[in-house]
């Protein structure tokens, strides 16, 4: 099984004429993924073609997702209409919205959090990699990719990934496939302070599926996301879960890359983090080369196998 999406999830790309947004259309249409329908304003009955693939364009995500059945969207809206993007998601009734795009101003994702309060509809994101279910094929191909995550490093298996940075949920991705350990789903999250899902929502996702039977979570200095997660998986997870924390370098107070990476309080360094980590039993990965290591210990040490 799988969190959030799988290999037969029909998905809508909201942005798809665009440079980026088509390239990486194209990249899921290769990998396997049912990309059924595109949304950009003003094209609707076009096509978008790549190769064999011809994929009808709407003008609005709601005529999309009635025509084809898409439930899920992957956003690359340009940040001064990527909330209103994530919202006629949500008014047109989709499960889940990936919102790629980096740099959306944070009054506006304010506006879109309260208007999603008590809707049904998922958000990932936004400024996130996506989310990667690994199909069985080679290359992990006939799976369901959403967003810019290579899907060729995935392999289909047993254990879960959350992280706030996308460059890390790749290496822990690649780390694991070298080393013959598939994955269920791995989900970026995203680094911006306001955003949808977080490292507690992949988490207990990840606790509730039968075929993740190890986690590895990545997160970084800044807020207390990270904490929040770990004290849950202390009172609830019966799995096995790798923690690193990115930042332990960083000077006292420096604003990092990700608008959510802001030092404050007592539990915002790195050093807090991994020390909440390690009371709640998460195996601490000290460097990014030891995040699929640090999970194989945590594993040994329960008798869980991850193969």
């Amino acid at each position: 099984m799988a969190i959030l999406i799988t290999p037969e999830t029909k998905i809508l790309v909201q942005g798809i004429t665009g440079d980026f947004g088509g390239r990486h259309a194209r990249l899921s249409l290769d990998y396997g993924t049912h990309v059924v329908a595109g949304v950009t304003p003003g094209k609707g009955g076009q096509f978008f073609e790549h190769g064999a693939f011809r994929v009808p364009i709407f003008n609005s995500v709601a005529d999309a997702a009635g025509a084809t059945g898409a439930t899920v969207s992957a956003i690359f809206v340009p940040p001064p209409f990527a909330a209103d993007a994530i919202l006629e998601c949500t008014d047109a009734g989709l499960d889940l919205a990936v919102a790629i795009t980096e740099g959306i101003p944070i009054k506006d994702m304010v506006r879109v959090k309260r208007a999603m309060v008590g809707k049904a509809m998922r958000l990932v994101g936004p400024n996130c990699p996506g989310v990667v279910t690994p199909g069985s094929g080679e290359f992990s191909s006939g799976g369901c990719r959403i967003g810019i995550a290579p899907g060729y490093i995935h392999r289909k298996g047993h254990v879960g990934v959350v992280s706030r940075s996308g460059t890390l949920t790749y290496e822990a991705v690649y780390q694991l496939t070298v080393r013959s350990i598939g994955q269920t789903t791995s989900v970026g999250i995203g680094g911006d302070p306001v955003n949808g899902t977080s490292h507690l929502d992949a988490i207990r996702m990840f606790n509730d599926d039968p075929e993740t039977r190890g986690i590895v979570m990545i997160g970084e200095i800044g807020g207390n996301a990270e904490v929040e997660a770990a004290r849950w998986i202390k009172a609830n997870c019966k799995k096995p879960v790798a923690g690193f924390i990115a930042g332990a370098t960083a000077p006292a107070g420096r604003r990092m890359g990700h608008a959510g990476a802001i030092v404050g309080g007592a539990e915002d360094t790195a050093a807090a983090k991994i020390a909440v980590f390690k009371e709640c039993g998460i195996e601490v990965a000290v460097t990014p080369s030891d995040m699929a290591d640090a999970l194989i210990r945590a594993a040994k040490a329960r008798g869980v196998s991850l193969a």
